[in-house]
């Protein structure tokens, strides 16, 4: 595990703590296929150091990962991001990012449980390793929005045009999103809330 930009050892620092006056925490889950820049995006948003599961990449997986338009990754989450959200006082959100490889997808059963929604976060060079992504948020029932990531020589898309790639019905939020800027990431997270807001209340049986 790493903590990033840690400059001790081990063990948390003060900063990490949770306050004492929080009361009440909430949960979301950042998903999307490999490489589209999750572990990115808690980093940025967290206001804590983040709790990241991240490997180096080896030969032993060459066969396994598909890493065409990605060549330069050299790492890759294997069990999950963790970062946190003061919102108040008294409310935290707490942000986990997913393993994008389908070999850790075993992991989601956990990493749902409890969370209110998810942020699938996509990128246009590569809109075809979210299609599974998305078909298992649906099967499952879970609420979400998409974030389209910015990379280098991405592709820019109307956001019709996206929706009609993915597959997705027009409640379904879509926002353009830079993973490496906390404003950015904070206004996904954001457009997740106003969703989940909006959503008609569970009907009582």
């Amino acid at each position: 595990m790493d903590f990033r930009d840690s400059e001790t050892a081990l063990g948390p620092q003060s900063a990490d703590l949770l306050p004492a006056s929080a009361t009440t925490a909430v949960k979301v889950v950042i998903v999307g296929g490999f490489g589209v820049g999750k572990t990115t995006l808690v980093g940025s948003v967290s206001e804590i150091r983040p709790l990241t599961t991240e490997e180096t990449m080896t030969q032993a997986g060459a066969d396994v990962d598909d890493t065409a338009g990605i060549e330069r990754k050299t790492s890759t989450t294997v069990a999950m991001d963790f970062g946190r959200i003061s919102i108040n006082e008294e409310l935290v959100l707490y942000v986990f990012g997913t393993p994008g490889q389908e070999r850790f997808w075993f992991l989601w059963n956990g990493l749902f449980e409890g969370a209110l929604g998810a942020v699938v976060l996509v990128d246009t060079r590569r809109l075809e390793v979210s299609f599974e992504v998305i078909g298992r948020l649906e099967d499952r029932g879970v609420p979400f929005v998409v974030a389209a990531n910015t990379f280098p020589e991405s592709p820019s898309y109307p956001i019709e045009e996206l929706r009609a790639a993915l597959d997705l019905p027009p409640e379904v939020p879509i926002v353009a999103c830079d993973a490496r800027t906390r404003e950015s990431s904070r206004d996904v997270l954001l457009a997740l809330m106003r969703y989940l807001y909006e959503l008609p209340a569970p009907s009582a049986r």
